[in-house]
């Protein structure tokens, strides 16, 4: 049996602790900011895009490796007679996957997955190939059963501040100079069938109160969480947020595992500091 390469996206925001337990390999995105190229998560960090904006009011652009870039970087696998599963960033949100087939159709024996997602519901998804891997399923029914799983990842995450998403072109000024001004946090659901994002429910008041409501409605409407795993996910913020949804989960739910990771470059840069989210899949 061939063996098998997992690889995602960067925009997976796996850490390296969780990278090394699930043997990941990460393609990084492209972050141009300020007229320089960088990696994300190899030579730049969400706290350089932040002080660049505090300092310069600019923000940078992301944008997906090519498809020589990804024929680049599956080759040194596929050379070696490896098959690779690779998941993308959400074709709603990049041209990653795209570029990620063009490269598979070149190569052969890679397996490109459109996530229909983004951070760690990609990193859910990831983590499902990884044990799948490991118990020596082929490539091919790993590619069907991943893609068969899309659907069971819910991902959503509470904006702190609309500025960084009106500074991107995301919302308008006027919406977005409306709730900071009343204090609103809007709930950000992804669509797990492009990775597009929707506005959901929309908190008022302090950060910490909205992150216990949020978490509980994020959970409560669920009978049929799957409770191998689930993802505190954030933008940086102070560790007592990340307590407060740590607790709200350990008494609603009897999760084997909660992960706690920081976003990445591409998703810190569009959604800026104290962002959160809550990441899990359902049976």
């Amino acid at each position: 049996m061939k063996k098998i390469i997992l690889s995602a996206d960067s925009t997976c925001d796996l850490d390296d602790r969780l990278k090394e337990r699930y043997e990941v390999y990460c393609q990084p995105l492209h972050i141009n900011l300020g007229g320089k190229q960088y990696e994300d998560g190899v030579n730049i960090t969400p706290d350089d895009i932040y002080d660049t904006y505090q300092k310069q009011r600019i923000l940078p652009k992301t944008s997906a490796p090519n498809p020589k870039e990804y024929i680049d970087y599956f080759k040194k696998w596929t050379d070696q007679g490896y098959e690779v599963i690779h998941i993308s960033l959400g074709s709603g949100l990049s041209s990653s996957y795209q570029n990620a087939c063009i490269a598979a159709e070149e190569l052969g024996n890679v397996y490109p997955i459109d996530s229909g997602n983004l951070s760690t519901g990609m990193g859910l998804l990831v983590i499902e190939a990884a044990e799948r891997i490991a118990k020596g399923i082929p490539a091919t029914q790993i590619y069907e059963e991943v893609n068969q799983l899309k659907s069971k990842v819910h991902a959503s995450f509470v904006i702190d501040n609309l500025t960084y998403l009106h500074e991107g072109g995301r919302c308008s000024a006027i919406a977005a100079l409306s709730a900071n001004l009343l204090n609103i946090k809007p709930c950000i659901e992804v669509d797990h069938t492009s990775g597009n994002m929707n506005v959901g429910k929309k908190y008022r008041g302090s950060l910490p109160k909205t992150l216990k409501r949020y978490t509980m409605d994020k959970l409560n409407e669920r009978s049929d969480l799957k409770l191998d795993r689930i993802f505190i996910t954030h933008s940086g913020t102070a560790p007592e947020n990340i307590d407060i949804v740590r607790k709200i989960i350990e008494e609603v739910a009897d999760f084997k595992e909660i992960f706690v990771t920081r976003a990445g470059c591409t998703i810190s840069s569009h959604c800026g500091p104290n962002t959160l989210g809550v990441l899990f899949m359902t049976n």
